[in-house]
């Protein structure tokens, strides 16, 4: 999922290299950490939220395809 993720958001920013994705596991929820390069937020967020959301849409299917536990992406600034 972390490759996914990853794969993902380093298609759309203009710095790939510094795109690190860091998973912290709970009980029932895996948090991903999402750090960006500067200037890569606004596109990894979109207008209105359109690519976060569909970012965290597809991420949410995949793990509940998989079974395991709960998916949340947080951005880190």
């Amino acid at each position: 999922m972390k490759e996914l993720l990853e794969s993902m958001v380093k298609s759309i920013v203009d710095k790939p290299d510094e795109v690190d994705v860091a998973v912290t596991e709970g009980e029932d929820t895996l948090v991903y950490e999402l750090r960006l390069g500067d200037g890569d937020l606004g596109k990894v967020i979109g207008k209105r939220g359109k690519n976060i959301n569909a970012i965290r849409t597809i991420i949410f299917a995949a793990s509940a395809k998989e079974g395991t536990k709960r998916s949340i992406i947080e951005i880190i600034e």
